[in-house]
Parts: C-alpha cells; structure tokens; sequence
C-alpha cells in the first residue's frame, strides 16, 4: 500500500532523516517509537507532503507522492493526518468541523455529511458534544473530534503523530481506546507515540528510529521483550549509564567512587545498593588491573528503570580471556566476593574485544 525507498530529508546543514526504507501493507498498525527529535514526526509529514522530502521516493498504491503531478488535496483525502495539537476550527461547532472537508472537498450535500458526521461522532463518543464549540472541550474530547474529522474524510490511511502528547494522563486512555477500535476494524495506521504500552497492544510492527533511521523493527514482541540492538534495548528499558575509562594501573579511584556516587544518586538508588555497587566494581577492577599496564579498560554502569537492575559491563581489546573464570583463579578471594554480590556473571568476545558482563543482586 506505501513504498518508501531511501527518504532523506534535510534542513540546510541539518539531517533530519537520512535513508528511511519501509513497506506498509493493507491493515497494517505501525508504531514509530524512538527518543525525541529523530525524525519520527518529521518521517510522517514527509509522507503527507507537508515537508517536502529532500531525496528517495514514496508511493501510495503505485501512486508517486513526489511527482509534481500527482493530486496532493487527493493524496491527503486518501492518507489523513492526526495532529497532536488538534487543529480544530474554534469558531465552528464539532458538527461544522467534522462537515465542512466533506462538502467543500467530497462534494458531499449537507444533510448526508451531517448525517454521516454524527454517525462518526457516536463512533468516538461524543454524539452530545455535535453543537458544542472546541473551547467547551477537554483536551481528550478535543482530540477524539480531531479524529473524528479524519474519518469524515474517508481515509484509507491515518497518520498520528503523537496524539496524546498534549494530554493529561487521565485523558490518554479515552483517545487510545478510538484509536484501539479503528486498529480492530482493520484501518491502515502509522502512529508515532511515547505510550509503549499502547505500542505494544495495538501495533502489528514496531519501528524504533534513531539519528533520523529506522534502527530497528520487528514483531511488539521483539522490540520489546528482545531487542537486538543496543540503543533500542537502552531507549525500552529506559537505561541511564555510567561510562569511565581506565587507561593506567594508577588510576584514581576515589575520583571514580564519587563519580558513582552522584550517578547513583542521580537514579536514587537505595544506600545498601550503592554500598554493593561500589564494591562489586572494586573487586571487579582489582582483578582486571594487570590489564592496564597494556590496555585500556571500559568500564560502563548500565541502570534499568524498568527492570530496576543494574549491570557492570568491562570491556578491554587483546588476547581472548575471561579473567572471571574460576579455573583461573580457584582460590581468589575477590572473586569470592564477586560471586556473592553478582546475580549473574558473563563473558563475550565481541570485535576483538573481550566483555564481561555483571548482574547485580537485589537487595
């Protein structure tokens, strides 16, 4: 149903997309997650040629939206728009604002938009609102009248870029549930939004995009519960890090313990956790430190708000090793203890670089 090959859209100097490629199929949900100011919104109103796209093609049924003459009020009519700010007419009544794409652009006769108009406004519950003006509405309600006005035009098509951003959290549900209902009866959506429990529920694909790309994609169980790619796995599981890099056997560890300590109490992590934290990476480092006469260290603290797990990630280039493994060091003591603090312990060799990977017990 849409093709886009190789998007790129630039702003001067300024990359906002740089090579998006995507397949969008009849019925199809797609949500669009990703960090802000990526691409995400900028991606859909390349599609609906509000922005013109500065490279790469994109078609609609075979349709080129980059041809100069293809129909663009047409183009719209058939793939709709959904603002987070609503943009609704404030000195018309709902009813006049759902009617009024219908009879100028669909050539629709009044009683027949009308009529068709409050069928749509049931659909979204607010058939009571049809002769209230925008300002008598909340945020939701107006919202769900945004909507509503969409599906007056007949799309094939909706875009939403971020719906609910300009919502109260009470209002989000009532606006995603009109959005769950048009996924049940199979329209085709793209939908760009921060609510990723919705994301996960309502979608049948996921595109997580970064640095104006899609980074990733795949099945909501696959983003969400595997993700393969680091920033993706970052951005789902909300991660904060910690980076430090050790280059000398002198390093100053307690200029490093501080540093830990303002991350940790950054994240408000509990006084017996950073007691073991900070232990653990001691332990960690002191068997690691004959390294550093050759070779840098990589020491990265990553914290999972979600999860509410924290992992000790060392990562060091030379020969292959894992400096953990028991027969190794049988009898060392700091292993002793890093056994005790650590939930799970793991090695990798990863681009000639050697990772060991340390999962912090729970209190």
């Amino acid at each position: 149903m849409i093709k886009v090959h190789h998007l790129s859209k630039t702003y001067g100097d300024l990359t906002v997309l740089k090579d998006i490629s995507l397949t969008v199929t009849k019925g199809e949900v797609i949500s669009i997650i990703g960090p802000s100011g990526t691409g995400k919104s900028t991606f859909l109103r390349c599609l609906n040629l509000l922005e013109q796209p500065s490279g790469g093609s994109s078609t609609v049924d075979g349709i080129d939206l980059l041809d100069k003459k293809s129909d663009v009020p047409k183009i719209r009519q058939r793939m709709n728009m959904v603002f987070q700010s609503f943009n609704l007419f404030s000195h018309l009544t709902v009813l006049e604002n759902l009617t009024i794409g219908p009879i100028k652009l669909l050539g629709m006769q009044r009683g027949e938009a009308e009529q068709k108009s409050l069928e749509i406004l049931k659909l979204v519950g607010l058939a009571e609102k049809a002769d209230s003006f925008p300002d008598e509405l909340s945020g939701g309600q107006k919202q769900r009248v945004a909507i509503a006005r969409c599906l007056a035009m007949n799309p094939e098509i909706i875009l939403f870029d971020e719906p609910t951003s300009a919502l109260d959290p009470t209002m989000v549900s009532e606006v995603l549930a009109v959005i769950r209902r048009l996924a049940k009866d199979g329209m085709t959506m793209l939908i760009v939004t921060h609510e990723m429990a919705f994301a996960r529920d309502v979608s049948n694909r996921v595109l997580y995009m970064d640095e104006g790309l899609i980074y990733e994609e795949g099945t909501p169980q696959q983003i969400f519960e595997q993700p393969q790619k680091e920033k993706t796995r970052a951005f789902i599981n909300r991660i904060r890090s910690f980076n430090y890099r050790i280059s000398s056997p002198d390093y100053d560890l307690y200029a490093m313990n501080a540093e830990i300590e303002q991350f940790c109490e950054r994240q408000i992590l509990p006084r017996k956790t950073r007691h073991n934290l900070l232990l653990l990476v001691e332990e960690l480092l002191q068997i690691h430190n004959p390294l550093l006469a050759t070779t840098t260290l990589d020491l990265t603290i990553a914290y999972s708000e979600k999860k509410e797990t924290i992992e000790i990630i060392l990562e060091h280039q030379g020969e292959t090793g894992n400096l953990l493994d028991k027969k190794r060091l049988p009898d060392e003591l700091g292993l002793n203890i890093i056994t005790h603090l650590a939930q799970e312990i793991d090695y990798q060799r990863v681009d000639a670089t050697n990772r060991v990977t340390v999962l912090l017990k729970k209190d």
